[in-house]
């Protein structure tokens, strides 16, 4: 996938993931960032525990997974 697939996916992440975590907006940017990150942080998740994932919407699950996981993060260390 290239590096506007990557980039759609990304987005696609971070604003899924925004909505599972119920937390407002931060604005595209944020989200677009957020899904990437969560696609490095998913990917390397999955990679510990073995599980693979094929096709776009196997890419797009696990940067859900990390954008939820770097979601979560962040709210714990706001507190």
């Amino acid at each position: 996938m290239g590096l506007i697939g990557s980039i759609i996916i990304g987005l696609l992440a971070g604003l899924f993931a925004n909505k599972i975590m119920d937390k407002s907006s931060d604005g595209c940017w944020w989200n677009l960032f957020l899904g990437v990150i969560g696609g490095f942080v998913g990917g390397w998740v999955f990679d510990l525990l073995n599980i693979s994932w094929g096709g776009v919407i196997g890419q797009l699950g696990t940067a859900i997974v990390g954008a939820v996981i770097v979601l979560w993060i962040a709210a714990r260390l706001k507190k």
